[in-house]
């Protein structure tokens, strides 16, 4: 678990790294069905990630065990609409887009670590 001037740091290069790369989101099959249950659309999806802040996080960095050349994984959550979601993000590599692997309904409870009402 990272501290929250960590996980602050992580914020404010994965935003201004968006600023100028964009974010590439898997095409997953839940988090397009998520798109559809949240209706909202892809620009609405990069503006929440966007607004990510320290009270959202809960988990990572996290190396990924698929590919350790991708840089480390970090996880969030967020209410969008009453509903609770997972967005799991990792910086991409240098002088590419973000990489966001999830963004869907979270499947279980997401337990904030600096957000005294845990819930979004």
């Amino acid at each position: 678990m990272a501290d929250k001037k960590e996980v602050q740091q992580f914020l404010d290069g994965l935003h201004a790294k968006i600023g100028v790369f964009g974010v590439a989101f898997e095409n997953r099959e839940k988090n397009i069905q998520a798109l559809l249950d949240l209706e909202i659309t892809g620009t609405e999806r990069l503006e929440y990630v966007k607004k990510l802040k320290v009270e959202n996080y809960f988990a990572g960095p996290t190396k990924d065990t698929n590919d350790t050349s991708r840089p480390d994984y970090w996880e969030f959550g967020m209410m969008i609409k009453g509903k609770e979601v997972y967005i799991k993000i990792n910086m991409g590599h240098a002088g590419k887009r973000v990489i966001c692997i999830s963004f869907h309904i979270a499947e279980r409870e997401i337990h904030y670590c600096f957000n005294k009402e845990e819930r979004g």
